[in-house]
């Protein structure tokens, strides 16, 4: 914010000035008064008492004179406990608000950054997504949002997890029990169909190693011994040599799982611009490996299995070629990442992966930067935590998983029944309420999951995300429609909105100046919320510029205003609210609706 620039400018030279004291702008630390002080900067004192060799609160009384006395900003200032409390004249505040009024891309960096590819998603063809892939996906999606909003040029990509021997599993499995089985003769999506299969062959496989274990053999032995799991092991041998039928079979169910991901993610509203297969890309990890095997960077174990030690960086030493010739998760992952380095040429790549792979991405990064990559370093892995609901945590191959698709309808489902119950759809046709009711459930659903840090996990409670009261979606959502409804009258009544209308204001009420600074911080939250990629910064961000507007709505007349230029300013100040609002929003992938 240019007004927060200027005035830690000023208390610099103030510092300077008085008490031959040098701190640079930027490292002067201006915070929001607290609601029972008056002014809207504070300045904290303490930190400089020993320098000066005088109380906190002489200080603040010198520097707010000094302030007053030799800046436009500040006409006045209270001191409480060494804590510098700054008011800001009106007519700055109204310089403030013309600037951001009339800046169309307000919010928005005007310069361009460097060039980065975000990463997320990466699902598996063996099973449909869940709600832990929802985090995923909204959180890779809003970061991507986020730093396009700070001027970087943004690729969003999708790494599908289409091969192994997971995927193998699903496939025999459809192979002994499907009978032929398709979508259409099931009635179920694709990627469902498959994670069907990979239920019955863990239930089958687990039955095997009972029975294994129940004739005398140990449990380790038994889970590699099972017929099941060799026969898996087999298929994925020959699916790497390019058995025909194999193959054909692969092609298959993982065209089922493609339609049924692209409904879900149209369904949830995140996208991409390219998709990239483990099929595509581990071959070319086991080029990497020769490579390192070429470099020394790599070694072979007499069972002909190729190994990376990474005691060196603190790792232990990891598996990244099996002695069958098969590849492992990090032998793909060393080929995409060099292959999006060739198609990209990015500045960083970040990777949006549960904490549970916290120790692969080390390994990851340790093996690229052994290998001299020159991409290594701009790997960034954004890591987040596991999402529970109040029924405990989700165990996909126990069939107990909280299935994404299902959770969305049931989101639905609840919006329609709160939205009906509370009488927000008079007059909406019934494709208008569905849209309200889909718009909605996706607002309390990402907004719930990206307000809080990512790194922390999280419990999900469905009924307290779709509430209108609290730091909810609905409650934002809401808020903007109030104000669309608010705009609409305005124009009704032919209220002008220029800058010639509402130039005459020259003094706020105080509700007034408190949207005013909130709108002007948006600039500064969306660049921090990019430089520690974290939605839940704009999250706050959007839910407190509602709150605040929602107290000016309560406290100040809009429409009973007499004086023209003041009527004016209200509506513009609404309008720049909700546009605002929606951008906020928008970064995180979610709609506002015009009508509730």
């Amino acid at each position: 914010m240019e007004l927060q620039q200027a005035i830690a400018q000023s208390i610099s030279e103030a510092l300077l000035n008085l008490y031959s004291i040098t701190v640079e702008p930027t490292a002067i630390a201006l915070q929001p008064t607290r609601k029972e002080f008056a002014g809207t900067f504070t300045f904290v004192t303490f930190p400089y008492t020993k320098t000066i060799g005088k109380t906190p609160d002489l200080i603040g009384v010198e520097l707010g004179k000094y302030l007053k006395e030799n800046t436009g900003e500040v006409y006045s200032y209270n001191v409480v406990k060494g804590f510098l409390n700054l008011e800001i004249d009106d007519a700055i505040w109204a310089n403030v608000f013309q600037q951001l009024a009339n800046d169309p891309d307000f919010g928005y960096a005007k310069t361009k950054k460097s060039k980065v590819v975000v990463e997320y998603s990466s699902p598996n063809t063996n099973k449909p997504l869940h709600l832990g892939h929802l985090r995923n996906n909204f959180l890779g999606y809003s970061v991507a949002e986020i730093l396009k909003a700070n001027g970087h040029e943004v690729v969003k990509v999708n790494l599908v997890n289409d091969r192994g021997i997971h995927i193998c599993k699903s496939m025999l499995a459809y192979q002994l029990f499907g009978h032929n089985e398709t979508p259409e003769s099931a009635g179920i999506k694709g990627d469902h169909l498959a994670g069907k299969y990979y239920v019955l062959f863990d239930k089958a496989y687990k039955s095997e190693i009972d029975e294994l274990v129940s004739s005398g053999m140990e449990v380790d032995k038994a889970k590699k011994e099972a017929p099941l799991m060799r026969q898996a092991q087999e298929m994925l041998q020959r699916w790497e040599q390019g058995d025909a039928a194999t193959i054909q079979l692969w092609q298959q169910m993982n065209g089922w799982v493609y339609a049924g991901f692209d409904e879900t993610y149209k369904n949830i509203g995140v996208d991409f611009d390219k998709f990239y297969y483990e099929s595509q890309t581990y071959l070319l990890g086991k080029s990497t490996v020769e490579e390192g095997l070429a470099k020394e960077v790599f070694f072979k174990k007499p069972d002909g299995s190729v190994w990376v030690n990474l005691a060196d960086e603190g790792l232990d030493e990891k598996l990244v070629l099996r002695a069958d010739g098969t590849s492992v998760y990090i032998t793909q992952d060393l080929g995409t990442a060099e292959l999006k380095y060739q198609d990209f040429n990015y500045d960083s790549s970040i990777y949006v992966i549960a904490d549970e792979q916290n120790y692969h991405m080390q390994v990851l990064q340790a093996i690229l930067k052994k290998l001299g990559k020159p991409y290594a370093g701009g790997i960034y892995h954004l890591s987040y935590g596991m999402v529970d609901l109040p029924s405990g945590k989700m165990k996909s191959r126990e069939g107990t998983v909280v299935d994404a698709d299902e959770l969305v309808a049931e989101m639905i489902e609840t919006a329609h029944k709160q939205t009906d119950e509370l009488g927000k759809i008079e007059g909406f046709t019934e494709a208008e309420a569905q849209h309200l009711y889909h718009t909605l459930a996706m607002g309390a659903l990402k907004y719930f999951l990206l307000k809080v840090d990512p790194k922390k996990r999280m419990l999900f409670n469905p009924e307290e995300s779709i509430s209108f009261i609290g730091n909810t979606g609905p409650f934002i959502q809401y808020t903007h429609a109030r104000i669309a409804a608010i705009l609409r009258k305005a124009a009704e009544l032919n209220i002008p909105t220029d800058l010639q209308a509402y130039a005459g204001v020259k003094s706020f009420h105080e509700t007034e100046r408190e949207v005013i600074t909130q709108l002007a911080a948006f600039p500064n939250v969306v660049q921090e919320a990019a430089n520690l990629y974290a939605p839940s910064v704009i999250g706050q961000y959007a839910y407190e510029l509602a709150k605040t507007y929602n107290r000016f709505y309560t406290e100040v007349s809009i429409f009973q205003e007499t004086d023209p230029a003041a009527l004016s300013f209200r509506v513009t100040l609404s309008r720049m609210v909700a546009q605002t609002i929606k951008r906020a929003m928008l970064l995180l992938g979610i709609e506002v609706p015009e009508r509730m």
